[in-house]
């Protein structure tokens, strides 16, 4: 019997680090080839690691918590040394090869390819492991955690009693009726210190010199900045850095929209889908692109130092989402193809993805304009920063009544503020404004898409 180490693997998103979330196995505890042995977090997504041995998990060579490189030793397993078949090695992330050099094994290709058929048991067929305890899926262990919602408390519905979203958020929602939920009082420090480390493809951004203040114990809390938020921030600063951002805003008279909304949530067609006003919104979006094509270009630049514009003729709709995990900007492939009712169901689909913390890679690369939904925070209108790759985001305001002139009159009418962001470079001022104008005339008459 040998000892087998297992490095942190090349999960196929182009990263370098990853953070050990959680670990699925104690010292001790038999694991076959593929189990999952630990959960860990990139800047892109959750992904669940299968073991590449048979064997007796040793030591867990990394505590919950910590980033560590590609490469470094995770974990130790006692036992004869085993690799997936090469004709049928996948696992539920992708194709993986397992190699064996001396005490070390690395798994790579995780999450390139489609989807791919698992050899990972069926739950049914898996032993519960004592040192997991509740039987839940990654998403759903963030999601607790999010919500301050202890497992162990929860009575599972799912097969197998796994324990589901629906219990989690129902448990939440249950023991919030116990708590009083009052504004938390003003912090006695005046200022919070937030340590960032230097981002090096980053060099056009003005950065503070000299050494960090020190931390006042007791009075500060340093958060470490990683993972997703790290991944955000530098995308952001790359973009607000390069791309010269260009702003305009209208307001509009969404009541139409409105009473479209309230039409299609009656409609047996979209009985079994969420309808929102966002629904409306990403309609107008792909409608004004199609009049407006630029607003869907790049702007490349070619390694021999020139550059172009690269107009593409799809629409790729990204929708900034707000997650547990930080911000996502996943993205509603070919989204000129589909209907009204097509287009809710791929809404519903990525909003549920997102927040249950499982949208992958290839859902937020290739996009081609954004939507960013600020109204559900109860903002009229704000600046926001394109999102790298593409040439403008588009903002929707909260929709609220307002006095509205109509026919000479004041009337109450349901207004809402459409802004957007555009890379200059790309577009020019009259072709963002006809697409802004583009974009609030459909909300105003929704009419305009039957043309």
């Amino acid at each position: 019997m040998s000892t087998q180490t297992f490095h942190l693997p090349d999960v196929g998103e182009g990263l370098t680090e990853a953070e050990i979330v959680q670990w699925r196995v104690a010292p001790g505890d038999a694991v076959k080839v593929n189990d999952v042995i630990v959960e860990i977090e990139t800047a892109k997504s959750l992904v669940e690691l299968p073991s590449p041995f048979d064997g007796t998990v040793g030591e867990l060579l990394v505590a919950e918590g910590t980033t560590v490189e590609v490469g470094a030793p995770i974990i130790t397993i006692a036992g004869d040394a085993a690799a997936p078949d090469a004709s049928s090695g996948h696992s539920a992330h992708g194709e993986q090869h397992a190699e064996a050099e001396g005490e070390g094994a690395v798994l790579v290709g995780y999450g390139t390819g489609g989807a791919v058929k698992s050899r990972r048991r069926k739950p049914a067929e898996r032993p519960v492991k004592a040192s997991v305890g509740v039987v839940a899926k990654p998403p759903i262990r963030k999601l607790a955690r999010d919500l301050g919602v202890d497992l162990s408390q929860v009575t599972p519905s799912g097969p197998d009693g796994e324990v589901t979203r629906d219990d989690v958020v129902g448990h939440a929602s249950q023991a919030s009726v116990f708590r009083n939920i009052a504004t938390p009082e003003v912090p006695v420090e005046r200022e919070q210190t937030i340590p960032v480390q230097p981002d090096a493809a980053v060099t056009t951004a003005p950065r503070p010199t000299g050494p960090a203040p020190a931390l006042d114990e007791g009075r500060e809390e340093a958060i470490p900045v990683k993972g997703v938020r790290k991944a955000t921030s530098s995308a952001m600063v790359r973009s607000a850095y390069t791309a010269p951002h260009v702003s305009v805003w209208t307001d509009v008279d969404a009541t139409r929209t409105m009473e479209l909304v309230k039409r299609l949530k009656a409609s047996p067609d979209f009985a079994d889908i969420r309808v929102s006003p966002l629904l409306i919104m990403a309609r107008a979006v792909v409608w004004a692109v199609r009049r407006t094509p630029m607003v869907g270009a790049a702007w490349i630049d070619n390694e021999d130092g020139s550059a172009e514009i690269r107009v593409r003729n799809y629409v790729n709709l990204g929708i900034a989402a707000a997650t547990p995990r930080g911000l996502l900007v996943p993205n509603i492939k070919d989204a000129q193809d589909l209907n009204m009712r097509g287009l809710a169901k791929a809404l519903e689909k990525l909003t549920l993805t997102a927040r249950e913390g499982k949208t992958s890679p290839a859902d937020q690369q290739g996009g081609t304009i954004t939507i960013t939904n600020i109204g559900v925070f109860g903002m009229d209108a704000g600046t926001p920063i394109i999102n790298p790759g593409e040439s403008g985001i588009v903002a929707m305001g909260t929709i609220r009544q307002k006095p509205w002139v109509v026919d000479g009159e004041v009337r109450p009418r349901f207004v809402t503020t459409v802004s957007g962001s555009f890379d200059h470079r790309v577009i020019d001022g009259d072709g963002m404004s006809r697409f802004i104008a583009d974009v609030a005339s459909v909300l105003e008459e929704p009419a305009l898409l039957l043309d």
